[in-house]
């Protein structure tokens, strides 16, 4: 009996490990945004890929090439146009820092475009990734605000009456 047990225990976490990537972007909350976000598209990689089209401006080709040609995962895909547009770079600048660093993980090829660890620039794409990984949940009709701490004060502030400036 105590194999069997041990035996499912070990198939479901083979499979639970099995949709998880290590995204090595220095940050275990980014991380895991990363994999919601990777595992939600996949669902619907389609809306997906319309989300992607519609918010970052880039053509089918494009998201294609990333895709078959670089294996990129989904979440990968998002986040390089992330990394773009918070560095103003073309997505094909970011993508040569991803062929040439894709090895040492995410963070550093952020940090190679010019974003900096622990930055301003660097704390809004991780806020973006948890918007994006909690939109991805549920029904769909959240306000898109994330769940950060601000945003707890803003609403425990208008439970209360006072006004937020």
């Amino acid at each position: 009996m105590k194999k069997i047990i041990f035996s499912l225990l070990s198939a479901l976490m083979y499979i639970s490990s099995f949709g998880q990537i290590d995204f090595k972007s220095g940050s275990i909350e980014l991380d895991a945004d990363l994999n919601s976000i990777n595992a939600n598209a996949k669902l619907d990689f389609g809306a997906f890929k319309t989300q992607l089209k519609i918010g970052y401006n880039v053509d089918d080709k494009k998201i294609d090439y990333m895709s078959t040609t670089l294996k990129m995962q989904p979440a990968e895909i998002y986040f390089a146009l992330e990394i773009g547009k918070t560095t103003s770079k073309p997505i094909d600048d970011v993508l040569v820092i991803y062929k040439k660093e894709k090895g040492n993980g995410w963070g550093n090829i952020a940090k190679q475009a010019g974003i900096k660890p622990g930055s301003p620039e660097f704390h809004a794409m991780k806020e973006h990734a948890n918007g994006k990984a909690k939109k991805g949940k549920g029904n769909g009709k959240g306000n898109g605000k994330g769940n950060s701490k601000q945003n707890e004060h803003k609403d425990h502030e208008k439970e209360n009456g006072n006004k937020h400036k």
